[in-house]
């Protein structure tokens, strides 16, 4: 990490990614703000995204829309640009990814609307306080993500699995995380699965198909938790003919505190 953005807040971490000054990934960043996934599609598409969001709330908890062509998400971070405010973005073209950028000015349109969706960096303040460690903070890493067999519910064009990101914990961490994790429904809320990761579709727990790889320790079990980068999965199988999405683990900080999600 070249910067300590531990004591930022959201607002100072969007100027930084601004000014090109934020490598991210996000986990730790500004602790006590709230952390988002972001998906920008063509008007013609949004609605039924938004459909897939709604019957889909655990890996997609909507915070924000935004009006066709503005780049500001005024109701979680008021004078943000979602063109320039994350460390890092993905581009896709008909479900490729064909880039990943710093900003997305260049390609902005005037009929894009954006979704600033929970991401579950939003509970790890609450866990460490409770002393439930979180391995890829510990190991400065990105965390841990995997693609699961585990359907979504279809919406018009978009459909596929559940993505899901995994935090290694003895068995009574665990359960004092799903204790926690269960007051943050907007942040993914509590995990999806717990044990053996063959039985949600995953071959190699040391091998993550997003992020990097943590120690999984003697003892430990692999927790997992819905993944906002679930909605990206579902744009490679959709195929719009263009999107943006967030680089997975580079998140949009807001100004919303994590204490404001709790018990919603």
């Amino acid at each position: 990490m070249l910067f300590d953005f531990t004591d930022a807040t959201g607002a100072q971490l969007r100027h930084a990614c601004r000014d090109g000054a934020c490598p991210g990934p996000t986990p730790g960043f500004a602790r006590g703000f709230v952390q988002a996934n972001l998906v920008i599609l063509p008007r013609d598409w949004a609605f039924e995204f938004l459909l897939f969001c709604q019957r889909n709330p655990k890996p997609c908890p909507v915070l924000d829309v935004t009006e066709p062509g503005d780049p500001e998400a005024k109701l979680v971070a008021p004078g943000s640009d979602l063109r320039t405010d994350l460390p890092s973005y993905r581009v896709w073209k008909n479900g490729e990814l064909v880039e990943e950028p710093h900003s997305v000015g260049h390609v902005w349109r005037a009929d894009l609307v954006s979704f600033v969706i929970g991401c579950s960096f939003t509970f790890e303040n609450a866990l460490l306080a409770a002393g439930v460690p979180v391995r890829h903070i510990e190991q400065n890493r990105n965390v841990p993500m995997f693609d699961t067999n585990i359907p979504c519910q279809p919406a018009g064009r978009f459909s596929g699995h559940l993505v899901v990101s995994m935090r290694p914990l003895l068995p009574r961490l665990a359960v004092k995380a799903t204790q926690i994790c269960c007051r943050f429904p907007l942040a993914h809320g509590a995990p999806v699965h717990v044990g053996n990761p063959d039985a949600i579709g995953i071959r190699d727990i040391n091998k993550p198909d997003y992020g990097d790889a943590v120690d999984v320790r003697t003892g430990e079990l692999p927790v997992f938790w819905a993944c906002g980068v679930t909605p990206q999965a579902a744009l490679a199988r959709a195929k719009p003919p263009f999107a943006i999405t967030h680089k997975p683990g580079h998140m949009f900080l807001t100004d919303l505190k994590d204490t404001d999600l709790e018990g919603e």
